[in-house]
């Protein structure tokens, strides 16, 4: 239960971690990745699909992270959830 109101906290005050800079340089990592098996001669399908997958996850993570950045993320939840 403590752990669960330190995170609750945490991210109610919309604060930038270090962590975040990881999550941004990871994104990046992949989709110019992603950009390179694109461009490949001999594409390989099974890479190319998890590439984007992977992609797509970190940037909805990162929209996430951004909107607790901006103190949005309470209002978001409470649209796909409900009150």
């Amino acid at each position: 239960m403590f752990l669960a109101e330190a995170a609750k906290e945490g991210a109610s005050t919309g604060i930038f971690a270090f962590f975040d800079i990881f999550m941004i340089v990871f994104t990046i990592i992949i989709a110019i990745s992603l950009f390179r098996l694109a461009k490949a001669e001999k594409r390989n399908l099974f890479a190319l699909g998890f590439t984007a997958v992977c992609l797509l996850t970190f940037l909805a993570v990162d929209g996430l992270m951004v909107l607790s950045w901006m103190g949005e993320i309470h209002n978001f939840q409470d649209m796909l959830f409900g009150s």
